[in-house]
């Protein structure tokens, strides 16, 4: 019972820090369009931070290991708190790059201390309730920081205040905790053949997916202020596709545990498809129908990594789950870095809604390769149970209750036919 109350700080922690990064990526994104910088710029802004957010994920277990769990999360809340505030001396992209290159880094390496901690935490007993805690606590923050988003003024100090308060506040609760320093957290990997190997329709999702999502979160805002929206519908709008991809995780899920996994991604990328070129159309209608399409959009579009990553683990071998899983991860990072830097550049000569369009190219590229695969081999005769992943670092694969059964399970060979 004491192991359980002990999450309580660190879960806090874990809110402060998703809410103030979450809200920080549309206001960054409404005041740069406000300012009148370019849609590349706006694009540029979540593809630097996903830079920051991969040298962190490869970088920062080395500091951690050098100065500990405490002081590393005490130097890096402080500066991401900084960053945050020095957001607003001046609308300057020359400033700005670099800065979301610092908070990428930055957040990357936060959320790995306080996984490594929540995993320190957990046993084989209370691995899933963990895990399904701090998910919880993901979608929750993030989805009313979003809705949160129109009561501020995107051009004025006092939201840049809040959003470093609560990263400077996040320290409170690791500073006083009594948790004994885990292990440091593993160095995300990448072997690009391997994974392919192992499963080219996983590893194609995962870079479908970083392509199509970095698009609709960098330049969400373009999309609905161009549709001629106040800047809270911006909010809602993106608080509606979490608050849809939430409520899809556990039905898909259970789903997919029951059938072919490939149907089911399969499925969710025709709805994806579908609604992303949808949406354009609804924009026009009223904010109610644009914000229940995003919902929709939502249901089908973020289950697609947990349903990919599923899919992989169904054929890895004994003991390599989190090296699969934090590739795939580093894969999705590596194209949300694409993705806001080229569809600024469609968006010049076709218009905003060009955004959403692109967002069905790709799903529509997955489902055809997803059809080719299935002719390619069978599936597995047994596939390992659903688990809904938060995609932050490779940290957070360690709470899941599959990492520690690879271990203790003999398991079967993964076929060489890869899926």
């Amino acid at each position: 019972m004491a192991r359980i109350r002990s999450l309580i700080p660190l879960l806090l922690a874990t809110a402060l820090l998703l809410s103030a990064n979450g809200m920080q990526n549309t206001i960054l994104a409404l005041r740069a369009i406000e300012t009148g910088f370019s849609d590349l710029i706006v694009g540029l802004l979540y593809s630097f931070y996903f830079l920051g957010f991969i040298g962190g994920c490869r970088f920062a277990p080395g500091f951690i290991a050098r100065v500990g769990h405490v002081r590393a999360f005490t130097a890096f809340a402080s500066i991401a708190s900084a960053a945050t505030l020095a957001y607003s001396l001046f609308d300057y992209a020359g400033l700005w790059l670099p800065l979301r290159i610092v908070s990428g880094f930055c957040m990357a390496s936060l959320y790995m201390i306080l996984e490594s901690w929540l995993n320190e935490l957990s046993t084989n007993e209370t691995r899933g309730r963990v895990l399904s805690a701090y998910r919880i606590t993901d979608f929750t923050t993030v989805t009313l920081a979003q809705a949160s988003v129109g009561l501020f003024n995107p051009l004025a100090f006092p939201v840049f205040i809040v959003m470093s308060i609560a990263v400077s506040v996040s320290l409170v609760p690791v500073a006083l905790t009594r948790v004994t320093q885990p292990d440091v957290p593993a160095t995300a990997k990448l072997d690009l053949k391997k994974l392919w190997k192992l499963s080219p329709l996983a590893a194609a999702t995962a870079v479908g997916v970083g392509l199509s999502a970095s698009a609709f979160w960098g330049l969400g805002p373009v999309f609905v202020t161009e549709a001629g929206y106040e800047k809270g519908t911006v909010g809602l709008f993106m608080a509606a596709i979490i608050l849809g991809g939430a409520v899809a995780q556990w039905p898909f899920g259970m789903l997919s545990d029951k059938l072919d996994r490939r149907h089911v991604l399969i499925g969710c990328a025709i709805g994806g498809m579908v609604t992303a070129l949808l949406l354009p159309l609804v924009a026009g209608i009223g904010q109610t129908a644009l914000i229940i399409a995003g919902a929709a959009f939502g249901v089908f579009a973020l289950p697609n990594f947990g349903l990919a990553a599923a899919h992989a683990n169904d054929h890895a071998e004994p003991g390599t789950y989190v090296q699969v899983n934090g590739g795939l991860l580093m894969l999705y990072g590596i194209a949300a870095v694409l993705g806001p830097t080229l569809v600024p550049l469609l968006i010049g000569p076709f218009g905003a809604n060009v955004i959403f369009i692109w967002v069905g190219i790709v799903y529509a590229v997955l489902v055809a390769f997803s059809f080719y695969r299935l002719t390619q081999r069978a599936s597995p005769t047994q596939q390992e149970p659903y688990v809904p992943m938060p995609r932050t670092t490779p940290a957070v694969y360690e709470m899941d209750p599959r990492s520690e059964e690879d271990d203790e399970k003999p398991g079967t060979p993964a076929a060489e036919t890869p899926a």
